[in-house]
């Protein structure tokens, strides 16, 4: 690349489907690159197939960019640039690369030869473009197909690194071929590698939660997300595993995406989302327990009690019963529950109360019990237990 030659990058997501995790990878190593390099992220909605396409899934994708961080310069929609492609096909038409086929639709003229490209993963990558015969670029004037939207697209927008899933390498000479037809400067390619289900075959929906919006629906962090979609298929050289959004622009390189498939481990995510929860504030990390408590069982509807569980070991039900009266008077002061706690006896106090709360012989401190059930209800539970002694 000219070292004076500005970074432009696509993130080119098609609404026909939620926002996969692969997808989010690779606009994820496009942001990366480009912020790294202080270059420039053009979003486009590839919307030409108006069937498949849906506004639902337009909205999925901008949300779960927004959800991760992945920002962007420019914004379009292909659907809104009839005309510009219609100029690119008449040229075509004009200078004898394509032409209009006995079916009506419009084919390239394919001259049939041999295509080399440097591709920045996988090395060089050669194609003999007589297998590919004269494939069709529009439907008619007004209906471009996705080749050659997506090269008028890249040559007006000036793109100079087309970052995309090796799936797409077969794409590439076609639209080599079409770049040349419309004069337009070709980019450089870099395809890196699928992500992979944990027996090596292709991720999909039955192994789980695939979409970005399954990942935030089960209370992953935004920053964990970007974090382990960063390891899929790029290592930074050293034992770091953990990093920030910042610290992943400044070590990113296309030189260290690996060739060979990532396999896809959700204990590897949660381990990632644990070690950035430790880094949030305490009151946030105390929040989000709280927020994800509130979906508990055992919260939404009131536990049985069983009577002989209240009691602290050998405590009798009349100490504990009158713990749990004064416990009672100071719901909404957990600082004076505590100090009450210390003085008579921790386990004399907390565990009645906690079980009172819960109904379960393991749950999250009392105190959090009460921020997730609210001081009504707290007091409510309380009272049960009281009665039950």
């Amino acid at each position: 690349m000219n070292n004076l030659e500005k970074v432009v990058v696509r993130i080119p997501p098609s609404p026909t489907g939620y926002f996969h995790i692969g997808r989010a990878r690779t606009a994820l190593f496009n942001y990366l690159f480009a912020r790294k390099n202080k270059g420039k992220i053009v979003f486009r909605i590839e919307d030409t197939d108006k069937e498949r396409s849906k506004k639902e899934y337009e909205e999925d994708i901008i949300e779960s960019l927004e959800w991760l961080g992945i920002d962007y310069d420019d914004f379009y929609r292909q659907s809104e640039r009839g005309e510009i492609y219609k100029k690119y096909i008449e040229k075509m038409l004009d200078n004898n690369s394509a032409y209009v086929a006995e079916d009506e639709v419009i084919r390239f003229k394919n001259p049939n030869r041999k295509i080399k490209f440097d591709d920045l993963v996988r090395g060089e990558i050669e194609f003999d473009t007589s297998d590919l015969e004269d494939f069709i670029v529009a439907k008619s004037i007004n209906e471009p197909l996705y080749h050659l939207a997506v090269v008028v697209d890249d040559h007006e927008s000036g793109v100079t690194h087309v970052i995309r899933g090796d799936d797409g390498i077969s794409n590439t000479p076609r639209q080599i071929l079409l770049q040349e037809a419309v004069g337009a400067v070709r980019p450089r390619y870099a395809h890196v590698p699928m992500i992979l289900a944990p027996d090596r075959s292709k991720l999909s929906a039955r192994q789980g939660a695939t979409s970005i919006r399954d990942f935030r629906d089960k209370g992953y962090l935004p920053q964990a997300m970007i974090n382990y979609l960063a390891l899929l298929g790029w290592n930074p050289g050293t034992e770091q595993e953990i990093f920030t959004k910042e610290e992943l622009i400044e070590q990113f390189s296309l030189e260290k995406i690996q060739k060979s498939g990532a396999i896809f481990d959700e204990k590897k995510l949660q381990w990632v989302n644990r070690e950035h929860l430790k880094r949030l504030p305490a009151e946030v990390q105390k929040e989000r327990q709280i927020s994800a408590l509130r979906e508990e069982l055992y919260i939404k509807k009131r536990p049985t009690l069983d009577v002989s569980s209240i009691c602290w070991n050998d405590i009798s039900k009349e100490n504990t019963k009158k713990y749990l009266e004064k416990v009672k008077e100071l719901v909404g002061d957990d600082d004076a529950i505590m100090k009450y706690a210390e003085k008579v006896g921790k386990g004399n106090v907390l565990w009645p109360l906690r079980y009172a709360l819960s109904g379960l012989e393991k749950s999250p401190d009392p105190f959090t019990l009460m921020a997730a059930l609210g001081k009504d209800e707290s007091i409510s539970r309380i009272e049960k237990a009281i009665q039950l002694l």
